[in-house]
């Protein structure tokens, strides 16, 4: 196989695949695939894919073997003088050569080409990076605020939670007070509630009944010795004296009563 096989490709617009086998060779130097040169030169008369030639004569489109055999070779060009030989393989290469230029002509226009999209692209992407570039420093701006924001929400939050702190000693310490105020009230409801109770058993104490009352005390008529405010004698009576007090009244008879005798307490004031 020959280093050149592969530069001879499918002159079909959007074919451009490798040849090999038998391919169709056309008088203005072009060359097709089997496939493509059978279906558009079977049409008459024929029209090069390509160029757009007419191809009127019979021999302006060839169908030839790319490989041909060592008896086609030798046969081939066997019996014609040398000029005829010459000029045959000038034509030959003629025809490769222009099939190379062909191919390097391709070859530049989709050069071209993708050169032209890729400057498009380039610019789409500088366009692209510096919008980007423009919010990255929109984005560090609003980062660094965010940053300043976050920084005073810190400070407010550390002030917010020194003050709570204290707030919340000083509600611990009235919390205190008001516990130690609470148990001082209870132990003087509770000693109010014993010294209460301490007459009544007292009381209880002489064989007095608790839901029984003393009468009230009768004050003696007046006396000569009234006016001396140093000296005054006060007189009580027991429960047994006062004769309209039947709650309190001793089962013992009432001439027992009448003679009981009033007791006097004198009490000097000093």
């Amino acid at each position: 196989m020959s280093v050149c096989d592969d530069l001879l490709l499918c002159n079909f617009p959007k074919c451009r695949v490798k040849l090999s086998g038998r391919a169709w060779v056309t008088a203005c130097s072009h060359i097709f695939c089997d496939q493509h040169g059978s279906g558009d030169f079977s049409r008459s008369p024929a029209v090069c894919p390509a160029c757009n030639s007419t191809l009127s004569s019979k021999l302006d489109v060839v169908r030839t073997e790319l490989s041909p055999s060592e008896e086609h070779k030798a046969m081939m060009l066997a019996g014609l003088r040398p000029e005829i030989i010459l000029d045959i393989c000038s034509r030959a290469l003629t025809f490769w050569t222009y099939q190379v230029y062909q191919e390097r002509l391709y070859q530049e226009y989709t050069y071209s080409k993708a050169e032209g999209h890729l400057k498009q692209v380039e610019k789409l992407y500088a366009h692209q990076v510096q919008s980007k570039d423009s919010e990255l420093v929109a984005m560090k701006e609003e980062v660094n605020s965010l940053k300043k924001v976050l920084e005073e929400y810190k400070r407010k939050y550390s002030e917010l939670s020194e003050k709570l702190m204290e707030r919340n000693r000083q509600y611990h310490k009235l919390q205190g007070m008001y516990d130690g105020l609470r148990l001082r009230n209870i132990a003087m409801a509770n000693r109010e509630t014993n010294g209460e109770r301490a007459p009544h058993d007292q009381f209880g104490a002489f064989g007095i009944s608790m839901g029984n009352k003393f009468p009230a005390a009768r004050t003696p008529p007046l006396r000569s010795n009234d006016g001396n405010l140093y000296a005054q004698t006060f007189f009580c009576t027991s429960p047994f004296d006062d004769a309209g007090n039947t709650t309190n009244a001793s089962p013992r008879n009432k001439t027992d009563q009448q003679n009981l005798p009033l007791r006097g307490f004198k009490v000097n004031r000093m």
